[in-house]
């Protein structure tokens, strides 16, 4: 398929570098160029219009910071201007509503759309090991899972439009409460005189085992690499 991806950042970079690997042909559009750079590197076309990049596409997948940006790129930018048929694929998080609205008007004009956030960071975006939850219909959903399958190890059809977003929200008010309590149960046992380390090899094994703990440890030099142990730079933002 020839795919036009928009939004090459942290998690859209990788993204687009293994679409390529797949043997898509991909056209790649950002703002930076620095990202246009390293896309090209990794085979893509590159574009600095984003009306552009998705002329002539069998596909449109966005990854972008947030709903005001993916509402304004599929109505200035995509909306119109691929061509009618085309799938269209936001991998974006952003807000349910926001996400009905602009499948809605993608539907209305002819095309085939699905909200679908993923879950796995950084490293799975380039690992190509992602956790696609996906909403939409059942004909929108099955012409994304191609595209999808490319990226990412799951791919799940959630229900509707909007039920990607729903699932990507609850699960990370899951994973939020699960961190919080395994930041606070490592602290206190340091303070209550137990070896980080001690405490991980135990709790990984018990019934404290959960994904913070034992994909993602919060603390330096305990556990598996973790952005803990980057001087917990960022990744993922939320704004």
């Amino acid at each position: 398929m020839k795919i036009a991806f928009i939004g090459l950042g942290n998690m859209g970079g990788g993204m687009a570098a293994n679409l390529v690997k797949a043997g898509h042909e991909v056209n790649a559009f950002d703002l930076s160029e620095e990202a246009l750079a390293t896309a090209k590197d990794n085979g893509c076309a590159t574009f600095t219009d984003a009306a552009e990049a998705v002329q002539g596409v069998d596909g449109v997948v966005t990854m972008l910071p947030n709903g005001g940006i993916v509402k304004a790129v599929y109505e200035g930018s995509v909306i119109g201007k691929a061509p009618e048929g085309a799938v269209l694929l936001d991998c974006s998080t952003i807000d349910v509503a926001t996400a009905k609205e602009v499948i809605a008007k993608a539907e209305a004009a002819g095309y085939d759309m699905v909200d679908a956030p993923v879950s796995g960071g950084i490293a799975a975006a380039n690992g190509g090991t992602l956790t696609f939850m996906v909403g939409g219909t059942d004909k929108a959903f099955k012409r994304a899972e191609q595209v999808l399958n490319a990226m990412g190890k799951a791919v799940i059809h959630a229900g509707d439009a909007g039920a990607g977003q729903t699932a990507k929200i609850c699960n990370n008010m899951l994973l939020a409460i699960t961190m919080i309590g395994t930041t606070e149960a490592m602290k206190m046992a340091e303070k209550l005189g137990l070896e980080p380390q001690k405490f991980y090899e135990i709790s990984s094994q018990s019934s404290g085992y959960c994904w913070p703990l034992n994909a993602y440890t919060p603390m330096p030099g305990v556990g598996v690499e973790s952005p803990a142990d980057n001087d917990y730079k960022g990744g993922f933002a939320t704004a």
